[in-house]
């Protein structure tokens, strides 16, 4: 009986640590950001909806070894399959026809979302050489962020001997606020760390 108790007990300590993101956001969040903006009803709380990442892959259009690489680290970093996202119309400049594989993106909801961002706000931004903190201009006016990785090195998953090329990717978090300012606020508190001197 007690064996099973000590067995109940670790998989609730490990729960809690994965899902910590999500504990925090429900038990200091909430509260904060209740307090800061006023809200009547919790349920008004706004909360990160989704996570969307974005590869552009136009130099690999022609080898597909490359494309498929790419692919497979995106795949690593997100815990889930991409999408390989194809050209919707021809450009002659860039030699680019309809059709074409030209990126890769994958959209994280629910546990995997708030994964990735533990991991990306934990492990992966103080990794970042000279990081200052994010920008905190790259609002779109309708509560959600987006924002440059410049290098996947960045990330644990991905090891520097395996990978062919440097890439970068955005992240864009999309979030159920109304104004910049509520996501901008929601995001601190999750601990996304915005340069400083901005407003």
């Amino acid at each position: 009986m007690a064996e099973k108790k000590n067995q109940v007990a670790k998989v609730a300590a490990t729960d809690s640590n994965r899902y910590r993101l999500r504990v925090h956001y429900r038990e200091n969040v909430i509260p904060a950001l209740v307090k800061h903006f006023s809200y009547k009803n919790v349920n008004q709380v706004p909360k990160v909806e989704k996570i969307v990442l974005n590869m552009g892959l136009g130099d690999c259009k022609d080898n597909s070894k490359s494309l498929q690489l790419a692919v497979e680290e995106l795949k690593s970093i997100a815990g889930q399959k991409p999408v390989v996202t194809k050209a919707k119309k021809s450009v002659a400049n860039f030699k680019v026809r309809t059709g074409m594989s030209i990126g890769a993106k994958v959209t994280l909801r629910g546990d995997r979302m708030y994964d990735f961002l533990d991991k990306f706000l934990s492990v992966a931004l103080p990794r970042v050489r000279d990081f200052r903190g994010v920008p905190d201009k790259s609002f779109d006016g309708r509560g959600n962020y987006a924002m440059g990785v410049k290098e996947q090195l960045i990330f644990p998953e991905i090891s520097y001997d395996k990978i062919e090329k440097v890439r970068g990717f955005d992240v864009c978090i999309v979030t159920t606020a109304n104004t910049d300012e509520e996501a901008r606020e929601l995001l601190k508190l999750m601990g996304l760390p915005f340069q400083k001197g901005g407003n």
